[in-house]
C-alpha cells in the first residue's frame, strides 16, 4: 500500500513537471526579449558638414559700391525732387540690355544692398555709354584735358577726377514746387507746357521738367538727350565745361546753349555742381564714397571752401 502511494505521488509530480516546465521556459524567453528591447542604444552623432561661404567684395554702389549706375532703380511716390537720373518711377522699368561690367555698389544708409546695376560700354569715341532707358542716356562726356593722376580702380573700372576727395554727407536738394522727381504723376499739365519730340518720341516740357503721357495723366521722366527747348528756369547753374564752353544745370539735367536754344546733353566729366537731387545715393568706391545719380558718379570735393560734387569719368580698367 505504501509503495502504491509512492507511485501515485511520483506520477503526479511527473505530470506537474511536464505541465509547468514549458510555461517557465516561455516566461524566461519573454523576459529575455523584453530586456533586449529595453536596452538603450548608443547615440550616433553626425557632425554637419561645414560650408564655406565666400562673398565677393561689394562694388561701388550706391553707396549702393558701384551701380548697378544702378541706375539704382524703384518706384517713388514722393513729390520731392530727384536729379536727372533719379530711380523713382511709376511706369514699368526698361530692361537693361547693356553689357554691364560687374561693378557692385555698397549702398550707404537705409538702402543697404549690393547693386550697382548698370554696365558701362566703352565705344570708339571714348564716351561711356550706358544702354538703359531705350539708349537715350550717356553717363558723361570726357573732359577737355587729361587727368593729373591715375584713376581709382574698383570693380574692373577706373574712376578719374581732377580734385581731391573731400567727403561731406549727401543731402538731397529741392528745386521748388514746379520741379518733380522721376516717377511723379500729375493729372494735368500747366498751360505753359510744350511738346518736344526726340527720335519720334513725344514728351511734354514745363519749367525744367520732362513728362510722358501715362494712364489718365503724365509721369515725370529723365530729360531725353537731344531734346531742345527755348527756355530753362532762371536759377539754372552755370557749369564750366572748358575755358571756352559752359553748360547749364538744373534739377539734374545739363543743357548746352546754341542759337538761343537749350539742348539736353550728357553730364560733362570734370565739371562741378553744387547740389544733387533726391534719388541719388551714396556708394563706396574703394575707400571713397561717391554719390551716384542715374548712370553718373559724383565725387564729393571742396572748392573755395564750398562742398560740391565733381562729375567722375568712369572707364574700364586696362
Amino acid at each position: 500500500m505504501k509503495t502504491y502511494n509512492i507511485k501515485i505521488v511520483a506520477i503526479t509530480f511527473g505530470i506537474f513537471a511536464m505541465l509547468a516546465l514549458p510555461d517557465m521556459a516561455e516566461a524566461q524567453r519573454m523576459r529575455g526579449a523584453a530586456a533586449g528591447r529595453g536596452a538603450a542604444r548608443p547615440t550616433t552623432t553626425r557632425q554637419a558638414p561645414s560650408r564655406t561661404t565666400s562673398r565677393s567684395p561689394s562694388r561701388p554702389a550706391t553707396t549702393r559700391t558701384a551701380s548697378r549706375p544702378t541706375v539704382n532703380k524703384a518706384s517713388n511716390s514722393s513729390s520731392r525732387p530727384t536729379l536727372n537720373g533719379g530711380s523713382s518711377r511709376v511706369t514699368n522699368k526698361v530692361n537693361n540690355n547693356s553689357k554691364v561690367a560687374n561693378i557692385k555698389d555698397n549702398k550707404i544708409g537705409n538702402n543697404s544692398g549690393n547693386n550697382i546695376g548698370n554696365r558701362v560700354n566703352i565705344d570708339n569715341s571714348k564716351n561711356v555709354n550706358v544702354n538703359v532707358r531705350n539708349n537715350r542716356n550717356v553717363a558723361y562726356r570726357p573732359p577737355y584735358r587729361p587727368y593729373p593722376r591715375p584713376p581709382v580702380i574698383w570693380g574692373g573700372f577706373g574712376f578719374s577726377c581732377f580734385r581731391p576727395y573731400y567727403y561731406h554727407p549727401f543731402t538731397p536738394f529741392y528745386w521748388g514746387p514746379m520741379w518733380h522727381p522721376w516717377g511723379f504723376f500729375i493729372a494735368t499739365l500747366a498751360t505753359t507746357a510744350i511738346i518736344v519730340s526726340v527720335e519720334n518720341q513725344k514728351y511734354h516740357y514745363d519749367q525744367g521738367v520732362f513728362y510722358e503721357e501715362s494712364d489718365g495723366g503724365y509721369v515725370v521722366v529723365e530729360a531725353p538727350q537731344g531734346a531742345t527747348v527755348k527756355v530753362i528756369p532762371n536759377d539754372a547753374q552755370i557749369v564750366e565745361v572748358s575755358p571756352t564752353v559752359n553748360n547749364y544745370y538744373y534739377g539734374g539735367t545739363y543743357y548746352e546753349k546754341e542759337n538761343g536754344e537749350y539742348t539736353v546733353v550728357p553730364p560733362p566729366a570734370g565739371a562741378i555742381v553744387d547740389q544733387l537731387p533726391e534719388g541719388a545715393e551714396e556708394v563706396k568706391i574703394g575707400d571713397e564714397t561717391y554719390v551716384k545719380y542715374g548712370d553718373t558718379y559724383y565725387l564729393p570735393v571742396q572748392v573755395d571752401g564750398r562742398d560740391v560734387y565733381e562729375i567722375a569719368q568712369v572707364e574700364e580698367a586696362k
